[in-house]
C-alpha cells in the first residue's frame, strides 16, 4: 500500500513538474528577466527588452527545430502537432534571418558598410530555407501517415477476408486485402522480409511506419507488430512484395490509389488490421 502511495505521488511530480528546458532557452530566459529588472529601474531601454524577448522566441523556435529535424526524434515520434510546430518555427526562423538581411542592406546602401558583409545574412537564408523544406518534408510525411491510418480503418470496415480487389464504399482507394494464415511478428518475420527484399533488390526496404507510432497512439489506434511499406502495389517492387506475403501466408492490405485529393501515396501495410486501443475514460 505504502509502495503504491509513492508511485502515484511519483506519477503526479512526473505530471506537473515541467520540463527541463535546454541551456540555449534557459540563458534567453534569465537574460530578459535580468533586463525586464533593469528597465523597471531605468537601466534599459524598452528595445533592449525586446530584443531579449525576440531571443526567447528564437531559442523556443530553434528548440523545435532541432529536436525535430535534425535532433533525435525519429518520425515515428512526431505528432501532428510537433510537425505543425516544426514547420512554423522553421518559417519565422527564416523570416528573422531576411529582416536580418534587409537590415543590413539598409547600411550597405548607405554606403556605411561594404557589400561583402551580406554574405553572412545569405548564407544563413540559405540554411533557413534548407531547414524549412526539411520540415516540411517531414510535415508531409507525417500527414501522409495520418490520412493512411484513416484509409485503412475505413477499409477494415469495408472488406472482407480473403484476397480482394475492387473500389470501396464510395471515395475509399482501390484496395487488396489478404487475411493470410499465420500471425505476424517483428521478431522473426519482418526480418525475413527484410533480409528477402534486400537481396532482391539490392537496396533496403522503404519502411514508412514500423510498429507503434505517435500518431497511431494520439489517433487511438494499435499499430504494434504492423508494418506499413512506401511502394505502389502495383509496381515491380510491389509484386515482388505481396506475392512474397501470401506465399508466406502474411496477411496485408494493399493501397494503390489516393482518398479525397489528400497526398497518400500507394502503400501496402503488413499484418492485420490495425485495432482501436481501449479507452480509460
Amino acid at each position: 500500500m505504502y509502495f503504491r502511495r509513492l508511485v502515484a505521488i511519483a506519477l503526479a511530480l512526473a505530471i506537473t513538474l515541467p520540463a527541463a528546458e535546454p541551456p540555449a532557452v534557459e540563458r534567453a530566459r534569465a537574460r530578459l528577466a535580468t533586463l525586464r529588472q533593469l528597465f523597471a529601474a531605468g537601466a534599459v531601454s524598452a528595445r533592449q527588452v525586446e530584443q531579449a524577448e525576440a531571443a526567447v522566441a528564437q531559442a523556443l523556435d530553434d528548440q523545435k527545430i532541432d529536436e525535430a529535424v535534425y535532433g533525435e526524434l525519429v518520425l515515428e515520434e512526431l505528432t501532428e502537432e510537433q510537425a505543425a510546430a516544426m514547420t512554423a518555427a522553421a518559417r519565422r526562423r527564416l523570416a528573422r534571418e531576411q529582416a536580418r538581411l534587409a537590415e543590413a542592406a539598409k547600411l550597405v546602401s548607405a554606403g556605411v558598410a561594404p557589400r561583402s558583409s551580406l554574405l553572412p545574412y545569405e548564407d544563413s537564408i540559405d540554411r533557413a530555407r534548407r531547414t524549412l523544406s526539411s520540415a516540411e518534408e517531414r510535415a508531409r510525411t507525417v500527414n501522409e501517415l495520418i490520412a493512411r491510418i484513416h484509409v485503412e480503418q475505413a477499409a477494415e470496415g469495408e472488406t472482407e477476408a480473403g484476397p480482394l480487389q475492387g473500389p470501396l464504399q464510395g471515395p475509399m482507394p482501390v484496395v487488396t486485402r489478404f487475411a493470410g494464415g499465420m500471425k505476424f511478428t517483428f521478431a522473426s518475420d519482418f526480418k525475413k522480409i527484410l533480409l528477402a527484399y534486400e537481396k532482391q533488390f539490392d537496396r533496403k526496404l522503404p519502411v514508412s511506419a514500423k510498429g507503434q507510432t505517435a500518431l497511431h497512439r494520439t489517433l487511438g489506434f494499435d499499430h504494434r507488430d504492423r508494418v506499413d511499406i512506401a511502394l505502389n502495389p502495383d509496381d515491380p517492387e510491389g509484386r515482388w512484395l505481396t506475392a512474397y506475403l501470401e506465399k508466406a501466408m502474411i496477411p496485408f492490405f494493399a493501397f494503390r490509389s489516393s482518398i479525397r485529393g489528400q497526398a497518400t501515396a500507394p502503400h501496402i501495410h503488413i499484418g492485420p488490421p490495425s485495432l482501436r486501443l481501449p479507452s480509460f475514460d
